[in-house]
């Protein structure tokens, strides 16, 4: 009990020293911590974008290999079809195709009226049916084969390594391009034609696997 007062009484002394020379007898009161000012946000201007010269893109871009496929779609007074290289799989469950097309295609607005359209991987030997799709305003399935595809009757081109029978899902877009979905209906290989290899694209001009 001694001991108890004894501390009490020198823990009164020094509050009161404290006190004589004006230091403080009390922990300060704690502050609130203001956030910082959050940055003001605007739109980047035109003048403030890194600049892009067109050609380097493509250039760049064309390191890319990628297969090659023509879309083709049933119509009148014939069928339509263009040569495509942005073709990817988008999803397996539900099962989805996508491939892309300029807004300026004088094919899609054909397509876009079917609804419907068919991918049709092409082989390795198959770059001269490549060019003869990419020709604009030419009778392009003259001289041809094809046959209805199951789904959807749209062209199903001769000797083709795999095709893919597709009722379009969805469209978005993307800049100058259309981005097309497809849901596909029905797909096949053949077998022969895929033995041969798939013909691949790669910066301006057509290639094959080597053996």
């Amino acid at each position: 009990m001694e001991g108890m007062m004894g501390h009490a009484g020198m823990a009164a002394t020094a509050v009161r020293y404290l006190r004589s020379v004006g230091a403080p007898t009390a922990a300060p009161a704690a502050t609130t911590a203001r956030a910082a000012p959050r940055p003001a946000l605007r739109a980047v201007r035109d003048d403030e974008r890194a600049p892009l010269d067109p050609a380097e893109f493509r250039s760049v871009l064309g390191h890319f290999a990628s297969g090659v496929a023509i879309i083709t779609a049933p119509g009148a007074p014939g069928p339509a079809g263009f040569a495509c290289q942005s073709f990817a799989s988008l999803s397996l469950d539900p099962p989805l195709v996508a491939f892309m097309v300029g807004r300026t295609s004088t094919t899609w607005p054909r397509l876009a009226r079917a609804g419907v359209f068919c991918v049709n991987v092409l082989g390795a030997e198959q770059g001269a049916l490549c060019r003869a799709f990419a020709v604009s305003g030419a009778d392009k399935f003259a001289g041809v084969r094809h046959a209805p595809a199951p789904a959807t009757g749209s062209p199903r081109l001769a000797d083709v390594p795999a095709w893919i029978d597709c009722t379009i899902h969805a469209v978005h877009t993307g800049g100058d391009h259309l981005i097309v979905v497809g849901r596909v209906e029905a797909l096949g290989t053949d077998p022969t034609a895929a033995d041969r290899g798939p013909l691949l694209f790669h910066r301006g001009a057509f290639g094959r696997l080597a053996p």
